[in-house]
């Protein structure tokens, strides 16, 4: 319940059309599925609307493709039709879906044609599906169509039968999380005969389609995947219903990403073996030196590829090192592959000289793992060589040449000295070899070390072979020697270069792994929700290295924004206009991702990621996007597993703080019980005796002496001030329990507030000897007068009660630092430990003390105790020597000032 009241009064600042976010159910959805344009989908979903419409349901046209096609069009009449928003784009008038006003509108069902289609730049989503799962969200029911070409995974294999390539389409997931799907079917024979006669499109285009798309070939195959998508979907879900395990619940998928123009047709063959095989979907990207340089189209193409496997259901993973067959090999036998899919090589190299492939390569590394390949229909193009790379690493520094001089002249200088003591030519080889290794970990590249290598052999040469000083070798084992000595010293470099490099990928992702486990414990350190979540943008901060936006959400209130690193927060929040934080609070509604590199309001300046629970949305965080570089793959994963984490410790400490709500509600609710039920048996005797007293001095027939009488008005006294004293401290407890006790302040002398509690007290201290002691007679503390007084009344009354006739109740006060200790005393029969471990508990008695016919509640202490509390004191007891207790509790010191005149 109080999460359902968070969550009404969150609303989406930038979509003024929509209503408050409650928790509506999750509407259906139902999909006329056809094989080609003409098939009939508009109409069945127009018949079926009517008939839900006859039936009593409240039924909208959102949005239908007005084609010329008179049968489909005269269904719409008798339909309420939402007006098309217009947005203009290039100076060209669009109509497209107007998603605020079906939201406002909110029927039980929402006709939308063409669910695959491409929104004008300016909506809210790039994508028609993306409207239709926010009316799905909102609680709406959908009618909605589409072609079998429109399926993500079946594009590249429409293209081959079509040799056309559709660029409007879904993502699998949406087709496959339909409620209901109808396929809508003819024979290819009559959708032929449909065009000829003008019924699908105008007589110039249809004579266009049937000459190319619309051939009949064309439509049975189309007609035959439809079929076999469809019986596939069914018998997914019955499986799914069923609860049966698939028949091969062990196999895992892995394909591997690219920049290659062919990848994403890999991407999709490895989605629909996945789909057939009912498997795990893996996309694994290796991330190399190679790929480091990447830029422009094939950076993008990149992206695309990760973007289609994520839509496509792959869990994208990133792994680093130069070698991507031993990468893939090692990730898919700790991972558990059952199957690799890979594309064919369709490159030229260098010199017509053929390189093992990436396929060869995983068969001999992978061989018990099955390995698909599929054929590259793309035209060859040439892949660019170069010995040297033109990325960071690579770059030529001065610094890098002073080092690598700087090495060989000391390698050399070492030379002459082993020269000099006349050792074997081998040693030197060996010092000039370990300068090239030296030089290769201490500088950038390969670079300095092929240098190192040439200035090796040139100067081992010129200095220590004969003729000396020459680079003419007299010896013909020489040119042996230099070129084995070349190839050891290059080897040398490649390899220390290549351990250098791995050293550095495996830091980077030592760096991530501990940057997660450090987040992790640090959010758990987290004291409130508020720090909770920024120390998760801290720590995402450290990752992307860019300042962060950060809010929670679920509070009820519109989200408010906070960025880090402090001295970045004037300028990300000043970005915040009124749109962005309409995106923002889009996504904190919906439990989406939006802004910034999304197909969600795209538009915005930042990237806006919502921070899940497994229940609702904890936060939101905003990543700048204008001025930065777009997310790595890798980064994004770790990003994302970082979130979710601060997602669940939030909730965790959410429902943490509900669950102890709940009980102190239920421990509140026990004391009302037992307080009403100890009330209901302890008032019954003073009150019965204060009737019974009454009565018997109303009767004018009974004759009392005048002893009785007084004994009796002295009874019926006790008794009432009993039940003032008691309704007092029940009055205290109300205000304390429900939190509206206000302290009110001020400076007073000590002297004059035991005065006051001692003209109140229990009619029977007469029979006992109460004194008061101050150190100083104008000794003042800080106190709510009313309530101290109360806390005197309540322990002398104790004192008073329990301790025999005669006894020496003391009252006094002293100095204790910044503090006032108060005391009241007895020498009384005292008080055993255990009774002093519970004393100051809500209904405890002691049970000692002289018999009584009113039996205390045990209330007075445990109110003295939160009234000190309240006051910043500390109450206790101890033992009085030689005999009795010890009541005590300090109160702030209020120093007195006097001046004279």
């Amino acid at each position: 319940m109080i999460r359902k009241n968070k969550r009404k009064v969150i609303v989406a600042l930038d979509f003024k059309n929509q209503g408050p976010a409650d928790e509506r159910k999750q509407g259906t959805l139902k999909i006329f599925f056809g094989y080609a344009a003409g098939v009939g989908k508009t109409y069945a979903m127009l018949k079926a609307a009517h008939r839900a419409s006859e039936q009593g349901q409240d039924v909208v046209v959102g949005y239908i493709e007005r084609h010329t096609r008179p049968d489909t069009l005269a269904l719409l009449d008798g339909l309420e039709q939402l007006p098309n928003k217009t947005v203009n784009y290039k100076g060209i008038q669009l109509k497209e879906f107007d998603l605020d006003a079906a939201l406002k509108r909110h029927p039980q069902i929402m006709l939308v044609d063409e669910l695959a289609h491409s929104n004008a730049a300016g909506c809210r989503h790039t994508k028609r599906y993306q409207d239709v799962e926010e009316l799905l969200r909102a609680g709406i029911n959908v009618y909605t169509t589409i072609n079998v070409q429109h399926l993500e995974s079946l594009n590249d294999l429409v293209a081959s039968i079509t040799q056309v390539a559709v660029s409007e389409r879904i993502p699998d997931s949406v087709f496959d999380s339909a409620d209901q799907v109808e396929l809508v079917d003819i024979e290819p024979d009559d959708l032929i005969i449909r065009l000829q006669s003008g019924k699908v499109y105008r007589k110039d285009q249809a004579n266009r389609a049937l000459d190319h798309f619309f051939s009949k070939e064309n439509l049975a195959a189309l007609r035959e995947i439809a079929l076999r998508r469809t019986a596939d979907r069914l018998s997914r879900n019955a499986q799914k219903e069923g609860n049966e395990r698939a028949a091969k619940a062990g196999e895992h998928i892995l394909v591997c990403l690219s920049a290659s123009p062919s990848n994403a047709k890999v991407v999709r063959t490895a989605a629909r073996m996945a789909e057939a095989f009912h498997s795990g979907f893996t996309a694994l990207f290796v991330e190399t030196s190679e790929t480091k340089e990447l830029k422009g189209e094939s950076l993008k193409r990149l992206r695309d590829n990760m973007r289609l496997a994520e839509q496509l259901g792959a869990q994208i993973t990133t792994v680093y090192g130069d070698e991507p067959a031993v990468q893939i090999a090692e990730y898919a036998r700790v991972s558990g592959i059952t199957k690799i899919v890979v594309g064919r090589t369709n490159h030229n190299t260098v010199a017509g000289v053929r390189d093992r492939t990436l396929s060869d390569k995983l068969a001999n590394l992978a061989n018990d793992i099955d390995i698909y390949i599929i054929p590259d229909s793309q035209p060859l193009y040439k892949k660019k060589f170069s010995l040297f790379r033109k990325d960071e690493e690579e770059k030529f520094r001065w610094v890098d040449l002073l080092k690598t001089l700087l090495i060989i002249s000391g390698a050399t200088l070492i030379g002459f000295g082993f020269y000099s003591l006349g050792l074997r030519e081998a040693n030197i080889i060996t010092v000039y070899i370990l300068g090239v290794l030296l030089t290769a970990v201490c500088t950038h590249g390969h670079l300095c070390g092929v240098i190192a290598s040439l200035c090796s052999v040139v100067l081992f040469n010129y200095f220590f072979t004969v003729p000396r000083f020459s680079l003419v070798a007299a010896d013909p084992d020489y040119p042996v020697t230099f070129f084995i000595m070349l190839i050891a010293s290059i080897m040398s470099c490649t390899l220390a270069s290549r351990v250098r490099k791995q050293a550095r990928q495996s830091s980077q992702r030592a760096y991530y792994m501990e940057l997660l486990m450090n987040s992790s414990q640090k959010m758990q350190q987290g004291r409130d929700e508020q720090e909770t979540i920024e120390l998760a943008a801290e720590q995402v901060s450290k990752l992307l290295n860019r300042p962060i936006l950060y809010a929670l959400a679920g509070k009820g209130g519109d989200l408010s924004f906070q960025a880090t690193p402090k001295t970045k927060a004037g300028e990300l929040l000043g970005s915040m206009t009124a749109e962005e934080q309409g995106v923002a609070d889009w996504v904190a509604k919906n439990n989406k991702h939006a802004g910034a590199g999304t197909n969600t309001l795209s538009h915005a300046q930042n990237l806006y990621l919502a921070i899940r629970g497994s229940q609702e949305v904890m936060g939101v965080i905003g990543i700048p996007a204008r001025f930065y570089p777009p997310l790595e793959a890798f980064e994004k994963n770790v990003m994302v597993s970082l979130l979710n984490e601060c997602g669940m410790t939030l909730e965790r400490r959410r429902l943490r703080a509900e669950k102890q709500a709940v009980e102190m509600e239920t421990q509140r609710e026990r004391l009302r019980s037992n307080l009403l039920r100890a009330i209901s048996h302890d008032l019954r005797t003073p009150l019965t005796s204060i009737s019974g007293n009454a009565t018997i001095l109303m009767e004018k027939s009974i004759s009392l002496k005048e002893e009785e009488r007084q004994e009796m008005y002295n009874a019926i006294y006790d008794d009432s001030m009993w039940l003032v004293n008691l309704t007092e401290n029940l009055l205290s407890i109300t205000r304390i329990e429900n939190g509206t006790m206000q302290l009110q302040i001020e400076a007073e002398l000590l002297d004059e507030v035991f005065q006051e509690a001692l003209a109140h007290v229990d009619r029977q201290s007469k029979q006992h000897d109460i004194s008061v002691n101050l150190s100083d007679d104008l000794l003042m503390a800080k106190m709510d007068v009313r309530l101290i007084v109360q806390v005197i009344i309540n322990i002398v009354n104790n004192a008073i009660k329990y301790t025999p006739v005669g006894s020496h109740i003391r009252l006094s006060a002293e100095k204790q630092d910044d503090m006032v200790r108060i005391s009241i005393s007895d020498d009384g029969q005292g008080i055993s430990g255990e009774a002093k471990k519970h004393l100051f508990d809500m209904f405890y008695t002691a049970g000692i003390g002289k018999p009584d016919n009113r039996r205390g509640l045990g209330l007075g202490l445990g109110l003295c105790k939160s009234i000190i509390d309240a006051h910043g004191g500390t109450i206790g007891v101890e033992d009085n020597i030689p005999q009795g207790s010890v009541f005590y509790f300090t109160l702030p010191l209020e120093e007195v000032s006097l001046q004279y005149e």
